[in-house]
């Protein structure tokens, strides 16, 4: 019977490591199919709006059921802000990626999302939001950490020389150009800057989105419902914009092929499944445990890429995204320590958890 009991909480010890694991890969295999569907001509205008649609129409129900007492009435003030959150989380954030990802490699888009934990926090001390003490280790470690992984996200982008890797396989086993000559276009050193700018703009839109939620979230705090209404939001936003730049009407026609697929993907998994284990985790094993498995979606989509893709990486980039990873744990770490310096204060009446703590609650989600 002891066993048994043992054998059940170890099990269940083991429930937040598979979640969040299972949350890396699904996030990876999003950037993947992402890259390939924009190949293919899914116009990411089409994409933000099918993707937001069906997200909505997922949490909505929930939302209403689950949230029922919960959810405050918002005002004309929340909502405003709300709508500013679709904007900047997903408009702007989501379509300025995807543009990115147009003209660099899976590989260099997953690697470069490793910077959002340090955007956010720079952006939180502009703000006065965030509280650094430089004579203390962890404040050094936050300062240090982001000036390694901005300094990183730099090198990544406009370094690409030095020694080529070799592929591991002769010829790619999913081909997603029509020829070399077209790869070389949308993937020369010009295009690679472009690209890797496009997305670290993005990122910056997302560290603004993160902050704001934070602040939204204490005069509405209902997530599933501050969602829903985010992704109506976004999609009123996008349709919008497709107005002027998508104006051909076969861009939103969809074939069961791997545009369809992508949609289906993002939409149900990533923006349903995945959101609810992200929140999960989080309340479980705490935002610093859920940040630390971000470099874990690199590693799968580089393995991937290189094996699928034939993809052959500089030793400049392998530098640049080292220093990106490494800025990031230093970030974590010492935003650890203010957590559990909170923590014991907390237990003796000295203070309340501080707001910091909340934005980095929610500034490990991605794509």
């Amino acid at each position: 019977m002891n066993c048994n009991i043992k054998c059940k909480m170890n099990m269940k010890a083991y429930i937040p490591y598979m979640a969040i694991i299972f949350n890396q890969f699904a996030f990876a295999g999003s950037n993947i199919l992402m890259k390939i569907a924009l190949e293919r001509g899914l116009n990411q205008l089409v994409f933000v709006v099918y993707r937001h649609v069906i997200a909505m129409l997922l949490l909505g129900p929930f939302a209403y059921v689950l949230e029922r007492k919960q959810r405050p009435k918002p005002s004309f003030a929340v909502m405003a802000k709300i709508f500013v959150l679709a904007l900047l989380g997903a408009t702007i954030h989501i379509n300025v990626y995807y543009i990115g990802m147009d003209y660099v490699s899976p590989t260099v888009a997953t690697a470069l999302g490793n910077v959002v934990p340090s955007f956010t926090f720079l952006l939180a001390f502009l703000l006065g939001m965030e509280k650094v003490k430089i004579t203390s280790g962890r404040g050094r470690a936050k300062v240090l950490g982001t000036i390694i992984c901005v300094g990183g996200s730099l090198l990544f982008t406009l370094w690409r020389s030095g020694y080529l890797f070799k592929s591991v396989v002769e010829k790619p086993l999913i081909n997603i150009y029509n020829n070399n000559a077209d790869h070389l276009r949308h993937h020369g050193k010009e295009n690679w800057i472009k690209g890797s700018a496009l997305i670290l703009t993005s990122h910056i839109a997302l560290s603004s989105w993160l902050i704001l939620q934070a602040k939204v979230f204490k005069e509405y705090p209902a997530p599933l419902s501050m969602n829903t209404l985010i992704c109506f939001f976004a999609s009123l936003q996008t349709s919008f914009l497709a107005l002027f730049f998508g104006r051909n009407p076969t861009i939103w026609k969809l074939d069961w092929n791997v545009q369809f697929l992508t949609v289906m993907y993002c939409g149900v998994l990533n923006s349903a499944l995945v959101y609810y284990l992200q929140t999960w985790c989080i309340s479980v094993k705490g935002p610093v445990f859920t940040a630390m498995f971000i470099p874990v979606q690199l590693v799968i989509v580089a393995l991937f890429s290189i094996i699928a893709f034939a993809e052959r990486l500089h030793l400049s980039s392998l530098i640049g995204a080292f220093f990106i990873v490494a800025g990031l744990y230093c970030v974590l770490w010492g935003k650890r320590k203010d957590s559990l310096a909170a923590d014991d204060e907390h237990k003796d009446g000295n203070m309340k958890t501080t707001a910091d703590d909340k934005i980095l609650e929610i500034s490990t989600s991605t794509k």
